[in-house]
Formats: structure tokens, sequence, C-alpha cells
């Protein structure tokens, strides 16, 4: 996907309450701005940070300015999490998540397990549907390796659970990583921070859901997913 209009650059002041940012735009003005992600952020809030923002005029919005991209580890890295569908079909129609290119059908929201909604629905032929949950992912602590998630996260845990029920039901169920970033060769579960989760996804492999990580390379311009990269996980998919 390419970012129209282009962003704008700047430097980080400070993120706050999860959902606000201050900055310092190149030409000296200072704006607070919204972000788009309400996690942690872990590693990517240094204040001096190179940012890039997308901005609108829309009535609709608070603020004008838009957290995008953050410079960190010396790699530029996506923040939005509304972006990882988009790029989640993407890496799909590219050939890059096992065979999932070859469906004729792709559904979006589509509504599954208790009160959940899964991000893609795959159809349309004589094989099982296929239901393809996403996960953003932009967390690095040691060189080369992505993990996920960098906080405890419940939600994902019950994602896992009910993608084990399809596969049960009879249809293919596949957990989808999207690494908005390039510095990354290798994908791992982050048991430390959230050991529920790590036991949740190895429940998940053991009942038959299938795990895959992308990345992304991420510019100023624009974030394209790149290329598969190998899970470190016992029972996941080795690419």
């Amino acid at each position: 996907m390419i970012f129209d209009p282009p962003l704008i650059p700047g430097t980080l002041v400070q993120r706050y309450k999860r959902f606000l940012f201050d900055a310092i735009l190149d030409d000296g003005s200072a704006i607070t701005g919204s972000c788009p992600n309400t996690g942690s952020m872990r590693g990517l809030t240094a204040p001096g940070s190179r940012i890039w923002m997308s901005t609108s005029d829309s009535p609709t919005r608070k603020h004008r300015y838009r957290l995008e991209l953050v410079e960190a580890d010396d790699t530029v890295v996506g923040i939005n999490t509304g972006l990882p569908n988009r790029l989640a079909e993407e890496a799909i129609h590219a050939g890059l998540v096992s065979d999932l290119e070859t469906y004729p059908l792709l559904e979006r929201e589509r509504k599954y397990g208790r009160n959940s909604r899964i991000d893609i629905l795959l159809s349309g032929d004589a094989r099982p549907a296929a239901y393809v949950e996403v996960k953003n992912v932009h967390f690095r602590r040691a060189a080369g390796l992505a993990e996920f998630p960098d906080t405890v996260t419940a939600r994902g845990a019950k994602h896992l659970e009910e993608l084990g029920d399809m596969v049960e039901a009879g249809f293919r169920a596949i957990m989808l990583y999207l690494v908005q970033r390039e510095d990354c060769d290798l994908f791992r579960i982050c048991a430390d921070l959230d050991p529920f989760y790590a036991a949740g996804f190895r429940r998940a492999l053991s009942r038959g859901v299938e795990a895959y990580a992308v990345k992304c390379a991420v510019t100023s311009s624009q974030i394209r997913p790149v290329a598969s990269i190998a899970m470190d996980e016992p029972g996941a998919a080795v690419l």
C-alpha cells in the first residue's frame, strides 16, 4: 500500500494515554495527534524518534495528524494496527502465505465463533473454507527476531481457541502474524510476557491451526509485504 497523500515527517516528543502523541514538525511547529495503536508499543516510543504522520481535514477527526511510522533500531516500523488486514490480503494475493492465494473468494469481517469476527474468510471451491486471523507485530528485542505479543492479550488467546474450534468443525484455520518491519527474519511467540497466550498458541497448533509470519518492507512512502519468515515455534510452519 502506498501512502497517498504523502506522510509528514517530524520528531516524537511523547506518546501518552495510549491514543495521543506530541511531536515537532520539521518546520518547528508543535502538534498533538492521534495514535492508531492502543498497545504498549514497546521500544517504539522513545522521545526524539523520527516519525511520519498522515493528515486529514475531516470534520469527524478530532486531530488532524495521525501517527503511522516510527524509526527504531535503524529501521522504519509501521505502528498503525488498522493496516494489517489490508496488508495480509496483499500478502495472500502475492502468494506469501501457504496456498491461500488459490482460493477464489475472499470475505472480510465475517461473524464466527463466540461473538467474534474473522479477519479474512477464504472459500469458493471444493476445499474446506479457510479462516484467517491476522495479528499486528512490531516488537523486536533481539536482532532479527520479531515477537508477539508485547503485552498480555486475553482477546488474542480467545481467538486462538476459536480457531481451534473451526478446525474441529472441519475447516482450515490460519493464524497470520503480519510484521510491520523488514529487519526480522525469524518470528517467536513471546512466552515471558504472556505465558497464557503462549500456552494457547501451542494448544491451537496441536488442534490443527496453521501459523505463518510475513514481514513487510516499510518506507516513508509505502508498506509492502515482501517475504514469509521462519517461525521459531515447534509445530509451526517452516518456510
